[in-house]
Order: C-alpha cells, then structure tokens, then sequence
C-alpha cells in the first residue's frame, strides 16, 4: 500500500491531511490514486512505492500457509459423500480460514506494517528497520503493541475469506457442472480469482479502512473498532469507507488471481505426488 507525503506546499507549510488512495495521516491529500503514486515517486523515488515491504514479505508465507491450511482442513471435514463442497460450506471455511490467519499472523504483521510505514514517513523516523522497529514498539507497548485494531482485522480477514471462497467455490462448481474430476485451466482459475479479489474488495473494503486506522499511531484516538467507525461516518461521511478501492481493486484482483493459481496447482502437484486413500 503506497503512502505519500509532502515536505512541503505553497508558502512553505506542511501539507497534512489524509491521501485518499492511502487512507492514513499524516500524509499529502492525493486528489486520485494515480497522483499519489506520481508525488510518492517526486518526493522519494520508485523506492517510496515500496515502504513497509519487509513486514509484508515476511508476513506473506506465514499468512498464505494459516488461511490455505486451514482452509483445506475445514472444507475437508465439510465435503458430501461425493467429495464435493457446496458454496455455502466454502463460505464457512473460508470464515474460519480468515479468523484463522487474524489472530495467528495478519494482525500482528499488519500492525506492525502500519506502523513501521507512517512512522518512516513522520519528520523524524525512529525505526531503523524492520526488526528494530519490531523490537522498540515491543519495548515500548508490550506484545499488546502488535494486536492493535485485533476486531477489526478479524472482521475484515473473515469476511475477506468468506467473500473469496465463496466466490471460487461457486465458479468452479459452475465451471465443472455434472463433472466433478474435470480439470479447470490454470487461466480459468485466474480468472475465477480475480474476480474473487473483485467482490472482496467492494464488500468488505469499509472495514479494511476501519483496520488500518486502528493500527495507526494515531490509534490511541479511538475508544474501540466501533468508535472508529463512528467516528469516521460522523466526521467523513459514508464515502470515507471507500478511500482507496480503486488502487486496492487493482492489488487484490492481481493478487488473489496469483495466489488462487498456485494454490491449485500445489494441490494437483501434491495429490500427483502424495497419493491418499
């Protein structure tokens, strides 16, 4: 997620506000997602498209194996008599699957993202990097620092995952109709995802807004992840819950359309390979 600010505006002020496409402060108002890129890229170069890649890297795997694992548990305990998963089954183990990579990996790591993105882009970073700044908000807020905004983000994972399975398991119900060992082409899949990635981002994008305000540094202004929210339709209006879908509907339809693909080409490796009963 692309965060900008701007050292300076006419008259040699600071510009602070809240950019639309990034959804946090202190930050320059991008008047669209393709001007905050092009002032992301003045003020810091290609390199500021890229802070906070670490966490997310890191992140990554962890989050990728929780939410497939356990996916792949739930739907397992789940499928008919014919082996076959109904979209309302995908539904659910998608929620479990969400809940699942919450608590374990994402709102630890997305707390620390934030946090370690708008402290670099403050006056006066104190973060030296990643693992410094892992070790300083420990320090300084305990592991409790890590699991600001934990509501919001198992709403949002849940949600997020009950959206994308959901979606999956319905198209490739579709897809193979009467046929249940019929082979869907890895493009096909693609496809299926992204449009997956589609839905989740129109349906649940109101509580990623909700989720990385409550993981900012600006999170103590908040009583709970519903204050937030109160406070963001009492101060911004209904629209603010949407900043940001535009370049978040590019990422995630990428994305998920990526993710989708490997993961079913694993499992057809895998079932080639480690052949059950």
């Amino acid at each position: 997620m692309p965060l900008c600010r701007s050292r300076s505006r006419p008259g040699g002020r600071r510009a602070r506000g809240q950019c639309l496409a990034c959804r946090v402060t202190p930050l320059l108002v991008c008047s669209a997602p393709g001007d905050c890129v092009k002032q992301t890229v003045r003020d810091h170069g290609v390199r500021g498209l890229y802070r906070g890649l670490s966490s997310l890297v890191y992140g990554s795997i962890p989050k990728a194996a929780v939410r497939f694992g356990m996916f792949e548990f739930l739907s397992n305990q789940m499928r008919d008599e014919q082996g076959k998963l109904d979209s309302t089954r995908g539904l659910l183990c998608g929620l479990g699957a969400g809940v699942a990579e919450a608590v374990v990996v994402v709102c630890p790591m997305e707390t620390i993202k934030v946090k370690f993105i708008h402290d670099q882009c403050s006056p006066q970073p104190k973060y030296r990097g990643f693992f410094h700044g892992v070790r300083e908000i420990v320090r300084e807020q305990g592991l409790k620092g890590t699991y600001q905004g934990l509501t919001a983000t198992v709403l949002k994972q849940g949600s997020n995952q009950a959206i994308r399975f959901f979606v999956m398991t319905s198209l490739k119900n579709w897809y193979k109709g009467d046929d249940p060992n019929k082979v869907i082409n890895p493009f096909v899949t693609g496809v299926f995802g992204a449009l997956a990635g589609a839905a989740s981002v129109f349906g649940n994008t109101p509580l990623d807004v909700v989720k990385t305000r409550m993981q900012g540094l600006e999170a103590h202004k908040y009583k709970s992840t519903w204050d937030c929210a109160y406070q963001i339709m009492k101060h911004e209006g209904p629209l603010a819950f949407y900043k940001g879908t535009v370049p978040r509907l590019g990422r995630v339809c990428l994305d998920v359309a990526i993710v989708f693909v490997i993961y079913d080409e694993v499992v057809k490796f895998l079932n080639k390979v480690w052949k059950t009963d």
